[in-house]
């Protein structure tokens, strides 16, 4: 696209900065979006009320907040902000966990959070050593599939200025037989986040003219960073995407480990039923769901089930797919395996295609097949292949013979069992756990396997202390908002979310929808292809997978 005619279809109206003491005096989410230069209210806020406000004053909110605030173009407002909490007093401390094996992968682990009577010896045992050690409960987050209440009870010692000083203390503690891990205990969902650093866009498709999309930039097999990609479309707005894999170990990086439809056409399939931000018509409508997906391969009157697309036949990112083990539900971030496995390889695939023991079939663009034999090459132009391994490398080499139609059938479903329709300028992006459902916090933690209520030590950390996160949600007027935290930054950075804190915040924005993308080192911001948020990757911004974009109208 032309940089003139980019630049013709941005309007910037105005940038508003508010900064008080006590906190920010910030209008709500919901106003029309002609007067959208305005920014979310914090958990306090002073009413523009004088009177009202000087109520607020005699009684002194512990949030401060600074936003500012940028309509990018008709209908796509940008608020950065961040807040602070007078109340919070994080610091370094000691933990001691107990070694352990995780119930689903059979492989050595820890867990931090055990019973009462485990927690009450360790403390016995630190006393014995010298250590000031205290007892904490840690309560179960009001996810909708776990229990509630009591989860469990950590032990810790110590409360350091620096995390210089926590170290040397837990070298002591290791010395002495304990395993022990250095944490901030800004990360706790227990107490009030010291500080937070958020960016909002909110896209309202009544007054918007551009598109919201979904892409891999034509590429599966490759990952970008989010501010690379942005600048290469010419973005007013992007965010990182979905879940993807990161090791050579767990397939070829980059690709997706969960849903992923791109311009209508299916790249990645679902891992289980996962959440999903569905942009039908260029974003024109956009709602989240529960998805899954299903594929077939037929030929000479027989089909076989294809259980992946554009990923290594027999490794399983995420789990998820009937016939993986250890677990055919979605596991976050476990690899799993599959001994029979057909996998479809597309046109967005442009890797080299993986090798080893099996069969594929070459297919035109027709379908028909042009050549059966040893995996390897690559998917050639408009056309696509066929990988099966165990009984999968059978059915190709029985039924997969040059010159048959091989038809490939693809169907997206959501939780009703309704077929989501694909088309020219529909995207999926997918991960998990939904956040906001009818317009109440519901977190599938379990469900969608980001937790094990069974085995503390997994998910533990991903989903209950505070970390970077990317959200998507959808409020009750349509208006799409895509939303970042910064994490993982101590001291005067910002801490991030739990799980539970996000939806929490994604409902306070007036989300009546919302779901949890990739975070972490991924999580990504970009405002006209600039980086806005703070990664947290010691390495600068993650190149990632898929990625959300906010694209201007094109002039004709």
């Amino acid at each position: 696209m032309d940089r003139r005619i980019r630049g013709a279809a941005r309007i910037r109206v105005r940038t508003v900065m508010s900064a008080v003491a006590v906190v920010a005096a910030l209008a709500p989410l919901g106003v029309d979006s002609a007067a959208q230069a305005v920014a979310p209210a914090p958990a306090a806020t002073i009413p523009a009320n004088p009177t009202a406000a000087a109520a607020v004053l005699d009684h002194p909110s512990p949030v401060s907040a600074r936003w500012t605030i940028r309509q990018v173009a008709p209908g796509v407002t940008v608020r950065s902000g961040t807040e602070w909490r007078s109340d919070a007093a994080p610091s370094w401390t000691v933990a001691v966990q107990r070694p352990t094996t995780s119930r689903l992968t059979g492989a050595a682990t820890a867990v931090e959070v055990n019973t009462k009577a485990w927690a009450d010896d360790t403390a016995a045992a630190l006393r014995a050593a010298g250590a000031e050690p205290r007892v904490e409960r840690v309560d179960w987050p009001d996810y909708t599939d776990t229990p509630h209440g009591t989860m469990g009870y950590r032990v810790r010692t110590g409360a350091y200025g620096t995390q210089a000083d926590a170290t040397a203390a837990a070298k002591t503690l290791t010395a002495a037989g304990f395993r022990t891990a250095v944490e901030w205990t800004g990360y706790d969902a227990e107490q009030p986040a010291d500080v937070e650093s958020i960016h909002i866009a909110v896209i309202d498709p009544r007054v918007f003219r551009g598109t919201v999309t979904g892409t891999h930039d034509g590429n599966v097999a490759q990952r970008e960073t989010t501010s690379s990609v942005a600048a290469k479309l010419g973005s007013l707005v992007a965010v990182n995407g979905g879940f993807f894999v990161t090791s050579d170990s767990d397939g070829v990086q980059g690709t997706q480990s969960a849903l992923g439809v791109y311009d209508g056409r299916l790249a990645s399939m679902a891992a289980g039923a996962r959440a999903a931000l569905i942009l039908d018509h260029g974003g024109r409508h956009a709602r989240i769901a529960d998805l899954t997906s299903t594929a077939a391969a037929r030929a000479d009157g027989s089909s076989y089930a294809v259980q992946g697309v554009n990923r290594v036949p027999g490794t399983v990112r995420d789990c998820g797919r009937p016939g993986a083990t250890p677990s055919e539900l979605p596991w976050q971030d476990v690899t799993c395996h599959e001994t029979d496995d057909l996998v479809l390889f597309t046109p967005l695939f442009g890797a080299a295609l993986p090798t080893g023991t099996g069969v594929q079939a070459v297919l035109d663009a027709a379908g028909r097949v042009v050549s059966v034999g040893a995996r390897g090459g690559r998917v050639p132009a408009g056309g696509s292949v066929l990988q099966g391994i165990g009984s999968a490398a059978g059915w190709l080499t029985a039924h997969a013979r040059t010159g048959q139609r091989v038809a490939v059938d693809e169907t997206v479903r959501d939780a009703a069992g309704r077929i989501v329709p694909l088309g020219r300028g529909d995207s999926v992006v997918s991960a998990a756990p939904t956040l906001v459902e009818n317009g109440r916090i519901s977190i599938d933690a379990a469900t969608e396997g980001t937790v094990d209520p069974g085995d503390l030590s997994f998910g533990y950390a991903w989903a209950n202390v505070r970390q970077p996160r990317t959200m998507a949600g959808i409020d009750a007027k349509g208006r799409l908002l895509l939303v970042t935290v910064d994490g993982r930054r101590t001291g005067d950075g910002s801490e991030g979310f739990t799980l539970h804190e996000a939806a929490a915040y994604m409902r306070s924005l007036g989300a009546v929808q919302a779901l949890n993308l990739d975070g972490g080192g991924s999580t990504a911001f970009t405002q006209d292809g600039t980086l806005l948020n703070h990664p947290s990757d010691a390495t600068g911004e993650r190149p990632v997978g898929d990625t959300v974009h906010v694209l201007p109208a094109r002039l004709h």
